[in-house]
């Protein structure tokens, strides 16, 4: 079966609101993160440490996984959930930000038919297109396929955001014709930046093609503000219907979270927890620490107390700034297991304070103690 959503409950005070995704892996309960698995793994993390951390749905990305293994060998061994031993849902992207990212001419690569870049493993000349892209998803059997759509500059004009618009909605049509697999749904994307007019055209037009679920786009570029951002959620969630899930794009920071749900938001994904942590960072309530900072050195607490996950039950900051300082890749894999738990203890927070309609009352709390520490 295809994935099915359920509004149970809203707050009185404001859009956030409470539900559960059915899937053929189980029924999950949304506002909800997705850790990123980007290669068919979440980097370093087993799949029972993500199963530890409170995981749903996972993410995969299909620009990676095309180049390696190809979509054909993993169909072969009968798909991603066979291939990876993963017994939950999974969501892949469509591929569309790396190739866009890729496409050095912009004007000459990205083309009604598709964009043309380079391979980043060994230089080759490809082309993704709409079709590529959904027959990818197709084969690699995730139960949520993504459109394929333009993915902007946060610089970029109106004019071209309006242009790059119709693109997508060309594109999306293109890709929805060619979906085959009856078990996966298939999600359309918003985007028009931070302008009203066009994330209310795009949403419209969009919900017209009548996908499983939607995703709004655009709000995780280089360069984009906090206030553009919350500016495309609120511009956009008006016109999605309140029967379908509504997903924020590449979206970690916990604050960033906190507000998409108060606009309505069900799911969220980004590489942020497990990209800081390699680097000795880590989410605390009180804001992200660093731990190759030298006042970490004999720190024999845990990173949270009260945190219910692996790392904190186990070891000090202190052991910790040590495997990190010495490059010791435990050291990054326990700080993924408590910065992606931490995100999930967030959503789960966050369905509670819906139910008791306090919502607003729980990001002005959350937020004062995030900040402290600044």
């Amino acid at each position: 079966m295809k994935i099915k959503y359920n509004l149970i409950d809203t707050d009185k005070n404001c859009k956030a609101r409470y539900g559960t995704i059915e899937t053929n892996y189980g029924t999950y309960e949304t506002p909800m993160f997705m850790p990123v698995g980007t290669r068919a793994t979440v980097k370093s993390l087993s799949k029972e440490e993500i199963k530890d951390c409170g995981s749903g749905i996972i993410l995969a990305n299909t620009y990676h996984l095309w180049l390696r293994p190809g979509e054909d060998t993993i169909d072969r061994c009968g798909g991603l959930h066979d291939f990876m031993s993963w017994d939950g849902p999974i969501l892949t992207d469509s591929g569309g930000f790396q190739v866009f990212s890729l496409a050095k001419n912009k004007e000459k690569d990205i083309t009604e038919e598709g964009v043309k870049f380079k391979s980043h493993i060994d230089g080759k000349n490809l082309l993704l297109t709409p079709e590529k892209s959904i027959e990818i998803q197709n084969k690699l059997d995730s139960d949520i396929a993504m459109s394929f759509d333009e993915c902007p500059p946060a610089s970029a004009s109106y004019e071209y955001l309006k242009n790059s618009i119709e693109r997508t909605l060309r594109w999306a049509k293109r890709g929805k014709d060619v979906h085959n697999n009856p078990r996966q749904a298939l999600f359309g994307i918003v985007q028009g930046g931070a302008h009203e007019d066009l994330r209310k055209y795009s949403a419209i037009e969009t919900v017209k093609m009548d996908f499983d679920g939607y995703s709004i786009g655009g709000v995780a570029n280089d360069g984009e503000s906090k206030e553009d951002m919350y500016k495309a959620v609120d511009y956009s969630i008006p016109y999605l219907p309140e029967d379908k899930v509504r997903y924020l794009m590449g979206v970690g920071d916990p604050i960033d979270i906190i507000e998409g749900v108060i606009r309505g938001v069900d799911i969220f994904d980004c590489v942020l927890p497990t990209r800081i942590a390699r680097h000795g960072q880590a989410f605390t309530r009180s804001g992200k620490i660093n731990l190759n900072n030298a006042k970490y050195k004999e720190d024999l607490s845990h990173l949270e107390e009260g945190c219910d996950c692996y790392t904190c039950k186990n070891y000090s900051k202190a052991y910790i700034r040590h495997l990190i300082t010495t490059g010791e890749t435990l050291g990054g894999r326990l700080l993924s297991i408590h910065n992606i738990r931490f995100l999930i203890k967030l959503t789960e927070e966050l369905r509670e304070a819906i139910k008791n309609d306090s919502i607003l009352e729980y990001k002005e709390d959350f937020i004062n103690k995030y900040q402290k520490n600044k």
